[in-house]
Formats: structure tokens, sequence, C-alpha cells
């Protein structure tokens, strides 16, 4: 992709009628960088860039002489490309996409946030990628370079916060656990953020849409919560917990019954309190309701219109599942999870080989 950033320096100075010499000097370099950029010699260094188009005001698109509509097109052709490897489990491929859309625009900020969580993606110990180790060693600076740029520049609140806890957590994998914290602490509480606030700002049309948006998000986010405190307790304490996760279920869900990977993944959760504590006729019960869920999931179709009283109505699109790992949810079941040493006491059972086949 050809700049034109030289001309558009050039022409922008002119119009705030400053020379050479007087923007070299407001801008902190020598006047002949400034000559070899209008000459298109050369061009600036990255870290140049904001600071300039903060400059003149304008967006760094606009100083690069970028085609907004143009690029904007070529990005979701990007996402699109990106999305469906991500789907395949093709996260090389994911690498090489973001690393071609961030060499064609290398200030797009929505492309290098696509390039981090790719890296990112791949040391992830849950996307059956056998060389995650390695990954997460070989692109943890790269990461961390490009979560501090995004974090610095990117004038989009989302993608700068998705950026600030995904860089956040990479120090913490990685045993820099005081950094990633301290990184974490910079990221704002929920009683600022802008779901809760912007209530007031809402014309009242847009009151209940926004109401059943939020409770769904903080439903989710609850729900994240108390699955961890499950993991936190001992076993008859998280019992009790996950048996009030169903009462939550339905509170939210008005009893309908489609949320197949909760389903799947709630039982399967309960199947192994169960086992911890030698329940082991309850425990089979739930393991069979989490692989028929399982199963279902994976024969779920394209679309989904789902409904509550709190939530309100919402189609719910197969694709938004899809992750860096592209094995069916019954494959991950009966090759990782059922593995758990909790079944070991069962495991030679007939009703847990039985299980196991209705994962084929």
């Amino acid at each position: 992709m050809k700049l034109n950033i030289g001309e558009t320096i050039r022409m922008m100075r002119k119009e705030r009628d400053i020379t050479q010499e007087e923007f070299s000097e407001i801008i902190g370099v020598s006047c002949q960088s400034v000559s070899r950029w209008e000459n298109n010699s050369c061009y600036p260094d990255i870290e140049l860039i904001p600071v300039i188009a903060a400059y003149f005001g304008i967006s760094t698109d606009r100083l690069l002489g970028i085609d907004e509509e143009a690029e904007k097109t070529a990005v979701l052709e990007y996402q699109e490309a990106f999305q469906e490897n991500i789907s395949k489990g093709k996260i090389d491929e994911c690498i090489r996409i973001a690393r071609e859309a961030t060499a064609e625009y290398p200030n797009n900020y929505t492309l290098l946030n696509m390039l981090m969580y790719a890296l990112f993606v791949s040391g992830s110990d849950d996307a059956d990628i056998p060389d995650w180790k390695e990954n997460m060693e070989k692109y943890d600076g790269e990461i961390i370079s490009l979560g501090e740029r995004i974090i610095k520049y990117c004038p989009d609140t989302e993608i700068r916060l998705e950026a600030t806890a995904r860089l956040a957590f990479q120090h913490c994998e990685m045993g820099r656990k005081e950094t990633g914290r301290k990184i974490y602490e910079t990221l704002p509480s929920m009683m600022w953020c802008k779901e809760h606030s912007i209530w007031w700002g809402l014309s009242e049309e847009e009151k209940i849409p926004h109401l059943h948006e939020s409770i769904r998000m903080a439903y989710n986010l609850l729900d994240d919560f108390i699955w961890r405190l499950s993991k936190q307790l001992p076993a008859a304490e998280a019992l009790k917990v996950i048996e009030k996760e169903y009462t939550l279920w339905d509170i939210m869900y008005d009893g309908f019954d489609y949320e197949f990977w909760n389903k799947a993944d709630i039982h399967f959760r309960h199947a192994k309190v169960l086992a911890e504590l030698n329940r082991t006729d309850e425990a089979m019960e739930h393991l069979k309701i989490s692989a028929q869920a399982a199963v279902d999931f994976d024969n779920r179709p394209e679309e989904i219109q789902k409904y509550s009283i709190l939530m309100g109505s919402r189609t719910e699109k197969r694709r938004e599942y899809d992750t860096a790992d592209s094995r069916p949810l019954r494959e991950i079941y009966r090759n990782d999870r059922l593995n758990d040493k909790v079944f070991d006491n069962i495991r030679d059972t007939e009703e847990f080989k039985i299980i196991l086949n209705s994962l084929n």
C-alpha cells in the first residue's frame, strides 16, 4: 500500500502557514527529517504518527492518505477470513492473515488487536494446539509490544480496554503477576461502565432494549463469578453453589431449555463435585445430561431465536461460539473432560462406557 503521508504533511503544514523548521521544532525532529518526509524519501517513525495527526487535528488514516472507505471494506474482508479460519482451528493461518492485514494497514487498531488476539490464542492450552507452550514463549514479546502500543495510541475505548485486559492476562500467564495486576487495576470498575451509566442519556424507546441487553451481560458476568467461586470452595459447598446456579438459570431464561453449551457445562461441573463426594449414581445422571447437551450443542441450528422477560428477544448465531478449538464439543468432553481423574472410580462401569459411546 502506497502511503501519501508526505503530501498530507506538506499540505497541512502550508494550511497552518508554518515552515518546515517550525514544524520540526513542534514535533521534536530535525528539519531534514521533515524535508525527507515531504519528498517521500522516507516515512516518520510509527511512534510519531499519532503525534503528528493530533497536532493537525486529523485522523491517523487521513494523515497516511488512506481511502477510509476502501480500508473499512478491506478490514471487514480480513476479519471474515480470520473468523473463518478461527472456526476451523487454523491459528497459524489466522496469524498469517493478521500479519498481512497489519502490513497493509499498519495503523489500523482493529487489525493490530486482531493480530494480538491471534498470537495470544496460539499459546492457549484450551485450543487443542500442540505447540501452545512454545507459542507462549515465542510470541510473548510481540503480544506485550502490541498491547502497549494499542493502549498508548488507540482512540477506540473498546479496543483499548480489550487489549488492556489481554495484556494483563498475558503478564499473569507468563509469571509476571504483579505487573499483570497493576494493569488490571487501570481498568474501570463495573460501577462506572457504559452499560450502567449511559441510562441517563437514552431516549425512551432505547431504554427497554438497553435494559434487556445490560441484564444479559450482567447475568453472564454473574454466572462467570459464580463459576469461579464454585472452583475455589470445598466440594460440599461448591455443590450448594451449583444448585443455586440452576435456580438462577430458570429465573433468567423463564425455564426454557435451549442453552446447550451452558447446560453441558453446569451438569458436567455438578457431576464432578458429586464424584468428589462419592455420590456416584447422582454423578452418572448428570454426566448423561451433560453428554446429551454436548451432542445437542453440536447439532444446533445456524440461528436460535431466544426470548425471556428479563433479557428480551435475541437471535443467537451458530458462529458466535466459534473458538480456536475447532473440535466438536462432544469430542472435547470425550477426550478431555471425561478423562479427569475424579471419574476414575466409575470409569470402568458399563454406564460410563455408554456415556462415552454417546459422544462418538
